[in-house]
């Protein structure tokens, strides 16, 4: 399984990318920076995508992919959960904003729109993928991906502390979530649903009382403005956890 980072913060510049992680060139999730980190070429080789929520930042480039396969007369699958289809067709793509593209053309519109249920396994592309649910402040959902070679991912997608159930229903080799602030702003992360490394730290201890070991974690969503301090806190908890934690970077590939 090779996973790319296409996108790994929550704000964006020259330098950085909404979220969207992309898993052997077919298999997207969220789609923030999808469109502006793949060529026409690559776009064309995506077979789904995965969305975990509504905001913004998660799913601003479906109204761009659907243009894209639309000129090119082809079509493309996204599968989430129902919060995000009404906001998709409420406030996206409702025929104002940009195209009613789940709708048209008619009869074999270009998005094919799959509702899921969490805690439910889909066959997708070859994959296995569960969603669970996480502590965000809309409705939620990460994604184990497990790949037809037994490769397992966990993205938690958003999420603020209290993941003991989410712990439980799954078991990946990698583990990728966010830290979106740092410490001093714990109280703004709890009340936002979002982690710092501290309550970062909490989870990760949690998992480990749960499941017995501790996978190679990846962290996204940070914060541009405070991603060196959150690095350094980030170095604190890797002490003290004795794990692997890094911070992604777009464009960072890894192999599973």
């Amino acid at each position: 399984m090779n996973i790319k980072f296409l996108g790994a913060h929550n704000c964006e510049s020259q330098n950085t990318k909404f979220i969207s992680l992309l898993i052997d060139g077919t298999l997207a999730i969220d789609a923030g920076g999808l469109t502006s980190s793949l060529s026409f070429e690559a776009q064309q080789k995506l077979k789904a995508i995965l969305l975990t929520h509504q905001h913004y930042d998660h799913i601003r480039d479906v109204p761009a992919i659907a243009m894209n396969f639309y000129l090119c007369g082809t079509a493309i699958n996204i599968y989430s959960t129902q919060p995000v289809y009404n906001a998709l067709t409420t406030y996206l793509l409702d025929g104002k904003l940009y195209p009613k593209f789940l709708e048209q053309p008619q009869g074999d519109p270009t998005i094919k729109f799959t509702i899921i249920e969490p805690y439910q396994i889909e066959r997708i592309e070859g994959y296995n993928v569960l969603a669970v649910k996480v502590n965000h402040a809309v409705p939620t959902v990460g994604y184990q991906i497990t790949s037809p070679d037994g490769k397992v991912v966990f993205y938690t997608g958003d999420t603020g502390p209290g993941l003991a159930d989410c712990w439980e229903r799954v078991a990946p080799q990698l583990l990728i979530t966010e830290v979106t602030a740092t410490n001093k702003y714990e109280e703004f992360a709890k009340e936002s649903g979002h982690l710092t490394p501290s309550l970062l730290k909490q989870e990760l201890t949690n998992f480990r009382e749960v499941k017995g070991y501790l996978p190679q974690v990846v962290v996204v969503h940070m914060n541009p403005d405070m991603e060196r301090e959150i690095e350094t806190e980030i170095a604190t908890v890797v002490k003290a956890l004795n794990s692997s934690i890094t911070l992604a970077r777009e464009g960072m590939q890894l192999h599973l």
